[in-house]
């Protein structure tokens, strides 16, 4: 070996620039016989995607503040006399500018692809997903759909996330696309942030209420508005003695998920077909009621009959726990509300923004849980052990949002450990 030269001795040492976080490749979905296989091509598209999404998230949409605060506020203020009051204001200002119109096609259309290509993935191998899960679900007590079941106008008439014909469509007898095509492409637009199981919310719950409520010792437990179970599934892993029940009004989502969880091994969920604005379980009856992202899927009226009924089927000491975005308080700045109101407008979730306006803990209250029993906390993920690689940091889009509300209130600059608060915002009561 050649010794160095003075010269080359007295350099210092280049400095490599940190690796970027980088999501998960698509191959890290987990694999049962129901999920739709991917070809070459279709694991290509979908990792694309997955890094697309992930660099307009954590790289892109932080970018778009600036946007405002240097071009288009400074525009509104000058056309108008005053800078904008309402998230609506900033949206119509803001689609004038071309850089924002550049991110914000391409969130929509990144939407659009993942559908284009979930659903195409799906399709392809529709008679054998169907087949398998015809198979699996054949004669079980554990699937419990009610032909009779009326599909609220909020799920019908809603193309949530942009799939056609949402949560509910059917193409075939027994059809379990609607799942199928979920779980394909939840792992993309989630940047893979909630784990090859799609489960990290349903693991971050049932881990709350275990640090929590350690006593509470859940004997019957209700996932309402449950879909295909993904985030039952671990719920009914940390209790395994509880009776589970995941509740929806969409039977393809509930063969799909009642398939799937056989597949897995998990065997003490119920998947039933119902509508939780008049919940089929007699009051006291319930130990434990649970929703993950339901809220901003259901309209204003549903949403508060629906906790009415929640309230009304827990036991005594019984426990009532969701997870939501968090709702805007009086000092939320304009800008944020546009940011975090993008999806009411662009991703087929009319609730959206009108969830964002309400106050949970008043809204408990008004269903029947005392003051003194609500509370909000924010919590840490909890994501299944050795999903990913170390050097794999999972990003998706609503990184920068996390940040915003995380930061946003003065009482957080003065708390010493809010920069320790998770990125989960919890809601509940204990009844």
């Amino acid at each position: 070996m050649l010794d160095k030269t003075d010269h080359e001795a007295a350099q210092p040492a280049i400095a490599r620039p940190a690796q970027a976080p980088l999501p998960p490749a698509y191959t890290y979905l987990s694999r049962h016989v129901v999920l739709p296989k991917a070809s070459h091509d279709e694991t290509a598209q979908m990792n694309f995607l997955l890094n697309l999404v992930s660099h307009l998230g954590s790289k892109v949409a932080p970018r778009m503040a600036a946007v405002y605060e240097r071009r288009v506020a400074p525009e509104f203020m000058a056309q108008h006399g005053r800078p904008c009051r309402e998230s609506s204001e900033v949206r119509d200002a803001m689609l004038r500018d071309p850089i924002y119109q550049t991110w914000a096609a391409l969130r929509r259309n990144s939407q659009e692809a993942r559908q284009q290509i979930g659903r195409a993935m799906t399709f392809r191998q529709i008679e054998q997903v169907n087949a398998s899960a015809r198979a699996l679900n054949a004669g079980s007590d554990k699937l419990k759909l009610d032909p009779k079941v009326e599909i609220p106008a909020y799920v019908a008439e809603v193309d949530n996330h942009c799939a056609p014909g949402g949560y509910i469509a059917e193409f075939a007898s027994d059809d379990v696309s609607a799942g199928a095509n979920y779980e394909s492409g939840h792992f993309v637009v989630a940047g893979g942030s909630t784990g090859g199981k799609s489960d990290m919310l349903g693991r971050s719950l049932a881990a709350f209420v275990k640090a929590e409520f350690p006593n509470l010792n859940p004997r019957r437990i209700v996932d309402v508005g449950a879909g295909g179970g993904f985030n039952t599934l671990p719920i009914a892993v940390a209790f395994p003695n509880a009776e589970v029940i995941a509740l929806d009004v969409a039977a393809p989502m509930l063969r799909y998920g009642h398939a799937r969880a056989k597949a897995m091994g998990v065997h003490n969920v119920t998947f039933l077909q119902a509508n939780a604005e008049s919940l089929p379980f007699e009051p006291g009856s319930v130990d434990m009621v649970v929703t993950a992202m339901l809220w901003h899927e259901t309209a204003l009226s549903p949403f508060r009959r629906m906790l009415a009924q929640i309230h009304k089927v827990l036991r005594a000491g019984g426990l009532a726990l969701n997870f939501e975005q968090p709702n805007f308080e009086p000092n939320t700045p304009v800008f944020e509300r546009f940011m975090r109101d993008w999806d009411c407008w662009y991703n087929a979730e009319p609730f959206w923004a009108k969830l964002h306006t309400l106050s949970f803990r008043d809204e408990m209250i008004s269903s029947g849980f005392k003051p003194e029993a609500v509370f909000e906390h924010w919590a840490e993920k909890v994501m299944e052990p050795g999903t990913y690689p170390e050097w794999v940091q999972p990003v998706n889009r609503h990184d920068a949002e996390h940040k915003l509300i995380n930061t946003r209130t003065p009482s957080d600059a003065e708390n010493p450990t809010a920069a320790k608060r998770g990125p989960l915002y919890f809601f509940g009561a204990l009844k």
